[in-house]
């Protein structure tokens, strides 16, 4: 168990050692100089060029650059905004509770509507089953801010059930006002959930030993919750924790759409503005979380099924 908890630790840790080279170096990738995407054309001193310099490391080498950027990365310093003119850390933090609810809203969405479509579709052969899995392909098949245009011309400006812009103030208005967007970026991963939770449920009811089971008597609710869920669920899980990540870099549609200012909205900004120290920092963000997303998944998956630690870590 100890073997298998410190290789996945390990990977974590390279993982975001490469991705961080790998932000970092990108900037230099971009056409032009990169003093020159920073200062964006600005007519400026040379006073203030070298404080620029200065400020953003560029008069180090490229290795000594990266040193010090990783390591106020580490302590969660990632400089200042050049848009803002604002510490980034605190940029994004201010940002981070928008973000964060319509990821957990959007899940509930997703988890829910994921593992109930997905049961009854494997235990329902038949029209049920076609029916369900033919309208989650066309919800996936749908872009993301065309079903956001559908929900706001709908329950917005139709029915005027929810606000179609704006966080909302407060705890619980700002739960009113995520529902559509929730909802939007929800709709689109369902389908993903849906397919998963019944071709998995699905091998686990042609499996010899749910037949054993059914013979045994085992039926209905403790056959389910027993040998078909619990079964079930390490594949599932892995599934919704790439999601998790994958809401983060596809909130920016959403949040655009329904005027949102989360990190999603913060990350198109500064790609335009061509901030890289706000760019940088969101992107390790979202890959830090996706990392430690999946972390968390491998060190439950010997809790739900112990043949992973049996089989040599290896899922």
């Amino acid at each position: 168990m100890w073997r298998f908890i410190l290789i996945r630790l390990a990977g974590g840790a390279v993982t975001l050692v490469l991705a961080s080279f790998i932000v970092f170096g990108a900037m230099y990738l971009v056409p032009g100089d990169p003093l020159s995407n920073l200062i964006g054309g600005m007519n400026i001193t040379s006073e203030q060029i070298a404080i620029i310099r200065n400020q953003y490391g560029l008069d180090l080498p490229f290795w000594e650059r990266y040193v010090v950027w990783a390591t106020g990365a580490v302590r969660g310093d990632f400089g200042l905004s050049l848009q803002f003119q604002q510490n980034v850390t605190n940029l994004i933090a201010s940002r981070i509770p928008t973000t964060a609810m319509l990821v957990v809203m959007s899940t509930v969405w997703i988890v829910l509507g994921g593992l109930v479509l997905g049961a009854v579709a494997a235990f329902k052969a038949g029209r049920v089953d076609r029916a369900i899995i033919g309208t989650t392909a066309i919800t996936a098949a749908v872009p993301v801010f065309i079903t956001s245009l559908l929900l706001i011309y709908t329950f917005s400006v139709g029915l005027r059930w929810f606000p179609a812009f704006g966080n909302g103030t407060g705890f619980w208005d700002q739960v009113y006002h995520l529902v559509l967007p929730s909802l939007a970026m929800g709709i689109f991963y369902i389908g993903l959930v849906t397919r998963t939770t019944r071709a998995a449920m699905r091998t686990e009811l042609e499996s010899d030993y749910v037949a054993v089971a059914r013979i045994r008597g085992i039926v209905g609710r403790p056959l389910f919750s027993r040998h078909i869920f619990r079964t079930s669920l390490p594949t599932i899980m892995t599934l919704s924790s790439v999601l998790i990540a994958g809401m983060l870099v596809s909130s920016q549609i959403v949040e655009v759409s329904f005027g949102l200012s989360g990190i999603g909205s913060l990350l198109i900004q500064s790609v335009k503005s061509v901030d890289f120290a706000v760019v940088q920092a969101i992107t390790m963000l979202v890959i830090t979380v996706f990392v430690v997303t999946n972390l968390i998944v491998d060190l439950l998956m010997p809790l739900i099924d112990p043949r992973v630690v049996r089989g040599g870590g290896n899922r």
